[in-house]
């Protein structure tokens, strides 16, 4: 029998529980800001970078199979992997899924440098 997940309650264990679980799934340079004092539409991006299409589809369903384990369903999700961008919707959590060219181009971090890096791995 599967031990139970916990559920997540605060915006700092889902951003946490998603940067985990982009790393389990080989996501690279991955970034989680704390926009709390800089923003106040959400407490969190989760920026992470996927190598292709695919490992970027890979990506969002592993989100979206265990955040829910946990508890929390996103609210909307934007683009997809063949755009090149997907944006999970948390709430007070952003998910954030390039590939190298688009994150590159939108450089989130340079555009919310203010915001405090919380986790920052290759």
């Amino acid at each position: 029998m599967r031990n139970p997940v916990p559920r997540l309650e605060s915006a700092a264990d889902i951003a946490q529980r998603a940067a985990d679980v982009l790393s389990d799934k080989q996501a690279s340079n991955i970034v989680l800001l704390d926009l709390k004092q800089v923003a106040n539409f959400t407490d969190f991006f989760v920026i992470a970078t996927g190598e292709n299409e695919r490992h970027m589809k890979a990506l969002v369903k592993s989100l979206d199979e265990a955040l829910p384990e946990a508890g929390v369903e996103p609210l909307h999700v934007e683009g997809s992997s063949d755009s090149g961008w997907v944006l999970v919707d948390y709430g007070p959590v952003l998910v954030h899924v390039f590939d190298p060219q688009h994150r590159a181009y939108y450089n989130l971090e340079g555009l919310w440098g203010r915001a405090a890096p919380v986790v920052h791995f290759q």
